[in-house]
């Protein structure tokens, strides 16, 4: 782990980060764990957590950036699957919204711009 790394990461779980969870907890049960101070990135640095971020607009490493694009499409496709499935726990057009939205954020992690 440097400290002379200027790019903003993003955690190699991207698409189940930490922070939701954290969230969820607390919305649900009111316990609030601390966040890891030190995560592994989907380039496989370990940085700081205040070095990661889940916007693509904020994310600097294009390794990181790459693979956060792949981790929506593999979701996504893994979603609308599900959906699809017979008793499956949400519905086929739920399934398509979120695997949509997935698609979309792999979109933005390859623009330039996020």
């Amino acid at each position: 782990m440097g400290g002379d790394d200027p790019h903003i990461h993003v955690e190699v779980k991207v698409v189940r980060r930490h922070a939701a969870v954290r969230d969820l907890m607390a919305s649900a049960f009111g316990l609030a764990g601390d966040l890891p101070s030190v995560v592994t990135t989907g380039c496989g640095l370990r940085v700081p957590y205040a070095m990661t971020s889940p916007r693509p607009g904020n994310v600097t490493c294009l390794a990181c950036r790459e693979h956060a694009r792949a981790e929506h499409l593999r979701f996504a496709d893994q979603v609308e699957r599900l959906g699809g499935m017979p008793g499956s726990p949400i519905g086929a057009d739920r399934a398509r919204q979120a695997a949509d939205r997935h698609r979309d954020l792999a979109r933005r992690f390859s623009d330039a711009d996020g």
